[in-house]
């Protein structure tokens, strides 16, 4: 069920009312539905119940250790691509056992902290990557728990910039390089071969790609198995996409169906890496109108809200939906609605029908939670938004609102400036 709707014409998230969150906390602000991120992550999870498996919230879409806490709770691990996420991940309360660190670009201090917790296991993306984690693990006199990222070359039919899975894409160890690469992992005294990983883009609204990609894993799983590797995880990614606009995306049952099948009761534990899915329309970005605007050739609705708070639609040509707070009968009018940046890049919407609006009145941009806050910037020297988590009756904040102090805090004028 939706969390977010109407009652007598003013937008709620759950039982609170937006315009109240916002007469406490101000504008822009993040609020997420605690009904929502509960009833995904569970719904997700449970489309997996008849087999082996690990549902790991890929915390890049949304870090907030609320959010990383909750899934805890809900019996989850964690994805992470950098030492900082592992940190977050730590700091809520996530058991290392349920910890998988994959990334394209991992540094050795981040390698010696996620040794150092013992996660689950490290997803490899290139032979020399192997080579400096068993390096460290020596070093370190440990032994790690690896798996390689495979490249598939699967087209995932997404943005090219969310594409993962294609031989052009920087992710992987290509498939045909795989069973060398496994092959000298086993020569390696640093590292235990446990699992096989991929992940092939995000956004994904068709299951066939999901399909092609585990069907080609489960020869060169067949392949390795022959040559004396044990293994024990298939990390099938995440990238199951949400509804935007007008997508229709796999339902997580559907999705999962169709894996089972293509994977045939191969008795590995799947590792599953839902982020977007879990969180993108469990969020909403609030924003306040401050200027209309009548252009030559088109209108404009200019909000406190901007490219720096939520960028996607700025990088990705991504469209979100823009509801009116306060929803009442007035004309509508085509424009952009846009941010006080200095860049003509900087609009959360374009050229929408949107109800004519006045300086003051609050806009809800819908399907928010996942990759908003987490690639928010203080671009232009503003400050950050505030985030707060709803449940039921009752709204928390869980991240404040940055502070002026917030902005300077590690700089430093050295002494040769006057």
């Amino acid at each position: 069920m939706h969390r977010f709707q109407y009652r007598d014409h003013e937008l709620y998230c759950e039982d609170v009312p937006l315009a109240r969150i916002v007469e406490e906390v101000g504008t822009p602000t993040y609020v997420y539905s605690h009904a929502a991120l509960v009833r995904q992550f569970t719904v997700f999870d449970q489309s997996f119940a008849d087999v082996p498996h690990l549902t790991c919230f890929s915390a890049k879409a949304n870090s907030n250790l609320a959010l990383l806490k909750l899934f805890a709770g809900l019996g989850g691990g964690v994805d992470i691509v950098s030492g900082g996420e592992l940190y977050r991940a730590l700091r809520a309360g996530m058991p290392t056992e349920k910890i998988v660190f994959s990334g394209v670009g991992k540094t050795v201090e981040e390698m010696k902290a996620a040794v150092s917790s013992d996660i689950l296991m490290f997803n490899v993306e290139s032979s020399r990557e192997l080579d400096v984690l068993n390096g460290v693990a020596v070093e370190m006199g440990r032994q790690v728990r690896m798996a390689l990222r495979v490249n598939p070359d699967v087209d995932p039919k997404t943005h090219p910039y969310i594409s993962t899975g294609l031989k052009k894409n920087k992710f992987g160890v290509p498939m045909e390089q795989a069973r060398t690469e496994y092959r000298r992992a086993l020569t390696l005294p640093g590292l235990k071969v446990v699992g096989v990983a991929c992940h092939i883009g995000s956004q994904l609204t068709e299951v066939g790609p999901f399909v092609d990609a585990v069907t080609r894993l489960r020869v060169l799983i067949d392949q390795i198995s022959e040559d004396g590797l044990e293994i024990k995880y298939l990390d099938v990614g995440g990238g199951l996409g949400i509804t935007y606009d007008s997508e229709k995306p796999p339902r997580p049952a559907e999705y999962a169906a169709a894996l089972k099948q293509a994977l045939g009761g191969c008795g590995l534990t799947l590792i599953l890496e839902p982020g977007r899915v879990i969180v993108g329309n469990a969020g909403v970005l609030l924003t306040r109108v401050l200027f209309t605007k009548a252009g030559e050739k088109k209108n404009f609705i200019v909000t406190d809200g901007a490219m720096n708070d939520l960028i996607r639609p700025a990088l990705y040509g991504s469209y979100h939906l823009v509801r009116p707070v306060r929803d009442i009968k007035r004309k509508a009018i085509l424009a952009d609605v846009v941010g006080p940046i200095c860049e003509s890049s900087d609009f959360l919407a374009q050229d929408r029908m949107i109800p004519r609006l006045e300086p003051g009145e609050l806009l809800a941009v819908m399907s928010a939670g996942a990759y908003g806050f987490a690639m928010s910037s203080n671009y232009n020297s503003r400050r950050r938004p505030a985030e707060v988590l709803v449940k039921g009756d009752e709204f928390h904040v869980i991240r404040r609102r940055e502070t002026n102090e917030d902005l300077i805090r590690g700089e430093r004028i050295p002494p040769f400036i006057k």
